[in-house]
């Protein structure tokens, strides 16, 4: 089985279609959504209708911390990331908002777990990124469901950490395209990056593809049209400063 991580779309239709056809080009056969599908984006009730589309054909989705804030947005928009969210919502229609609220934490495929921020406290939504947080994640993983793999997002940035002979994990910044190698002897969680966000300087897509025949994890960087992506977030009247995310890729 092929698997695609795909996280962080941010309602950005554009990049989530670039990556869908990338993966798919490259043998994917089973979709998991890592979570904050919606936020910061123009199009957030398009690219949730085509999530939806692929959960009822088996895809797997968790929440993620975006998702949660666009069903029950704040009262008095306090930052920009409030006022986004408040805009999802009245994008969203009833069926849209139920499916977003009813999305679980984690999801489980074998020994692999699927999840937004951290496994041991998914709902703090707190940042996998150092050794000493993804430890804890690994861990409750481990003691949860037995779990070898852990994916997430929320951080941005693809990363790859493993535990190997001792307790202490190893860090690892994977090369665009390089497949690398992840046996399940090991405990291993992934940062798949962002589809519709990236903060690295590079405005491509991101997302991670896992193949469990041959025990190898890849990441993708994907170009898309992000130039017109940003037009979108200026039509729909959100902040600018999320359409200079995506030309900047930062």
């Amino acid at each position: 089985m092929k698997l695609a991580l795909l996280s962080d779309i941010h309602a950005n239709l554009r990049a989530w279609q670039a990556c869908l056809e990338h993966a798919r080009d490259a043998g994917a056969d089973r979709i998991a959504v890592l979570g904050d599908i919606v936020g910061y984006g123009a199009e957030p009730a398009e690219v949730l209708a085509e999530v939806m589309a692929l959960a009822e054909k088996g895809a797997l989705v968790v929440q993620g911390n975006h998702d949660e804030l666009a069903v029950t947005p704040r009262a008095t928009a306090q930052t920009m990331e409030d006022a986004s969210a408040a805009w999802t919502h009245a994008q969203l229609d009833d069926t849209q908002r139920a499916f977003l609220a009813a999305l679980p934490l984690t999801q489980t495929l074998d020994d692999v777990l699927l999840v937004h921020a951290s496994a041991d406290a998914p709902r703090q939504w707190r940042y996998v990124d150092d050794s000493r947080v993804a430890a804890a994640s690994l861990d409750a993983a481990a003691a949860q469901c037995g779990a070898r793999y852990v994916f997430g997002g929320h951080v941005h940035h693809q990363m790859l950490y493993y535990r190997g002979t001792g307790r202490e994990l190893m860090r690892f910044e994977p090369q665009a395209g390089v497949a690398v190698p992840v046996p399940p002897h090991r405990q291993w969680l992934a940062t798949a990056g962002s589809v519709g966000q990236p903060r690295d300087g590079n405005p491509a897509a991101m997302y991670a593809l896992f193949d469990t025949g041959t025990a190898q994890l890849s990441f993708h960087r994907v170009p898309y049209d992000n130039l017109a992506a940003a037009r979108s977030v200026r039509a729909a009247g959100l902040p600018d400063h999320f359409a200079q995310r995506l030309e900047q890729g930062r």
